[in-house]
């Protein structure tokens, strides 16, 4: 059986080693553009039932021992665009804004309510007062807006978890399965103890 001339050979290594990369490449690329793999900062994973109402960090960055947490932002726009294309994904992180700006509302009502009681008390010219009907119903008006702070903090971080959680495991199985996780890092060429030419493969051990 003839043998092919050690040029020829060496071109079709370089070739197929060529289309490996491409391969490999285009397949990351496409991943990619579905979606990305999201982690929330250590201390927005643990917050539960009414946590507090600040800001989410995140990250798309992996095998990093001190990834780069970005701001999220007061309503989460920051990590829409990594959601793209995922309903229930940003189904959740709608209803997440949506708690947020009735939380504002709330906030926005305590903050009148107090400052109506406080300037009740200096209405009149000749005595200080504490408890005329204006002022009853700014008590009344801030005790409900205390209350409505329970019920809209309860779930309103939950939403955003539950974001991250479906973008997460709206993932491509081989993006998140042993095989992407095994692909090699750097694919070329290398000779053997004879001269041969070798199609070489190297991994990355995290």
């Amino acid at each position: 059986m003839p043998q092919m001339p050690l040029p020829a050979l060496i071109r079709v290594l370089r070739r197929s080693a060529l289309a490996v990369v491409c391969l490999t490449g285009l397949t990351v690329g496409a991943q990619a553009q579905q979606a990305t793999i999201i982690r929330l900062a250590p201390e927005d994973q643990e917050r539960g039932l009414n946590g507090v109402q600040k800001n989410f960090y995140f990250t798309t960055e992996t095998g990093i021992a001190t990834p780069d947490y970005r701001n999220a932002g007061f309503f989460g726009q920051h990590l829409r665009p990594y959601l793209a294309g995922n309903q229930e994904a940003l189904g959740n992180l709608n209803r997440y804004r949506q708690q947020k700006w009735l939380f504002v509302a709330e906030r926005l009502t305590f903050v009148g309510a107090v400052g109506l009681y406080s300037q009740q008390v200096l209405a009149l010219d000749e005595k200080q007062q504490y408890f005329n009907n204006t002022q009853k119903a700014a008590v009344g008006l801030a005790a409900f807006s205390l209350l409505s702070n329970v019920f809209i903090s309860r779930n309103t971080n939950s939403h955003f978890q539950r974001a991250v959680e479906a973008n997460n495991a709206g993932l491509p199985a081989a993006r998140t399965g042993v095989l992407y996780q095994l692909r090699p890092s750097t694919v070329g060429l290398a000779a053997s103890a004879t001269g041969q030419p070798l199609l070489a493969l190297s991994w990355n051990l995290r």
